[in-house]
């Protein structure tokens, strides 16, 4: 661990525990930056599945028993979805 002094924006800091549910300034500022490295990792994984070209068409006999997933929209979700971060 490292230890540091900063200034923080204590409205910004107020804000970000409330939507991470911590209780203090060291659990809110530890859970943030958690959550932007988990972010980049996600981003880091999408990213790679962008990179190889994938055929879904025949992806329903997969799975067991006719069950089946509709994946038509997979990578279209996805997009979406790396746009709105």
């Amino acid at each position: 661990m490292t230890r540091i002094t900063v200034d923080v924006n204590d409205e910004w800091l107020e804000s970000a525990r409330e939507v991470l549910g911590t209780d203090t300034k060291v659990a809110t500022i530890n859970a943030a930056l958690h959550a932007f490295a988990v972010r980049r990792q996600a981003k880091e994984i999408v990213a790679a599945f962008d990179q190889v070209e994938m055929d879904f068409a025949e992806s329903d006999e997969g799975w067991r028993y006719g069950g089946g997933r509709d994946l038509s929209r997979l990578a279209e979700d996805a997009r979406d979805g790396e746009a709105a971060a």
